[in-house]
């Protein structure tokens, strides 16, 4: 792990997962008006949290520059909310993502950890992503029983997150930047979403991207969700110009979250039409 770890401090694993467009809305041809963060949520097995502090810390010198423990809200005691929390955000797309295991694992928990990612840029995202993935990765070791990402609202399964890891650490290996942004997105975002006629990604600008919109007339949920990652993959090998021209597509605004909200993507939405 030490050699995909050195790769991130050195910065050679992360490309811009997008290609900068001259003419392009404020998010494409400057800087964007926010900038993201992740907000990490581990659930431990134990009234108390020093192993899991520690985990943190220890990544967070290693690899994850940029990160930090937030003691505002992290707490050596159950919290209610998290059983509703974890089944809303819950993965339903990955077979197996969640288990009845993972169920009473959240119900069973004895203490929350926050832990808050660096603002990022559309060219460090993917970076910074595969960095958090890692730092699940050794929270888990350290005995995380559940993990939700807050950003986008989405939970894996220990199992899951497992895989994601996994998969991480080949792209990592392999220093392919397309693999990296994918995991990225497989990990840290929700897809799909319904909202106003339309099957919706929240949670691409974490790995650099806008979110993508797909007309519910297309077909199904899970319809949505292959076009959904195949636009975001196309982006990543072509750039947005080309991208919009190939489906006759939009950028839009992310009108549907404030600017201070997590879940805000200052790099718009790509709304594909009917």
């Amino acid at each position: 792990m030490f050699s995909r770890l050195k790769k991130l401090l050195d910065g050679g694993t992360a490309r811009a997962a997008v290609l900068l467009q001259s003419g392009r809305r404020a998010a494409w041809s400057g800087e964007a008006p926010v900038q993201p963060r992740h907000v990490l949520c581990f659930l431990g097995r134990d009234r108390e949290l020093q192993h899991l502090r520690d985990a943190a810390n220890a990544a967070i010198t290693e690899f994850a520059t940029g990160f930090g423990i937030d003691d505002a809200y992290s707490v050596a005691e159950p919290d209610e909310r998290m059983s509703r929390s974890f089944e809303v955000c819950r993965d339903r797309v990955a077979a197996d993502a969640w288990t009845p295991a993972d169920d009473e694992a959240v119900g069973t928990h004895q203490s929350v950890l926050y832990v808050l990612g660096p603002r990022m840029t559309r060219e460090n995202a993917v970076r910074a992503s595969i960095g958090a993935l890692f730092l699940v990765d050794r929270l888990i070791d350290a005995g995380a029983v559940a993990v939700k990402g807050e950003s986008a609202g989405v939970a894996h399964g220990l199992h899951r997150w497992r895989e994601l890891i996994r998969m991480g650490a080949v792209a990592t290996d392999a220093d392919d930047a397309l693999a990296q942004n994918r995991v990225c997105r497989l990990a840290f975002a929700l897809r799909p979403l319904a909202s106003d006629g339309y099957f919706e990604s929240v949670g691409f600008h974490l790995a650099g991207l806008p979110d993508v919109q797909v007309p519910r007339s297309r077909g199904s949920d899970r319809d949505a969700v292959a076009v959904i990652d195949g636009v975001a993959d196309e982006i990543v090998r072509h750039g947005i110009d080309a991208t919009l021209h190939a489906h006759g597509a939009l950028l839009i605004d992310d009108a549907s979250h404030d600017e201070d909200d997590f879940k805000f993507n200052p790099y718009g939405i790509v709304r594909l039409s009917t």
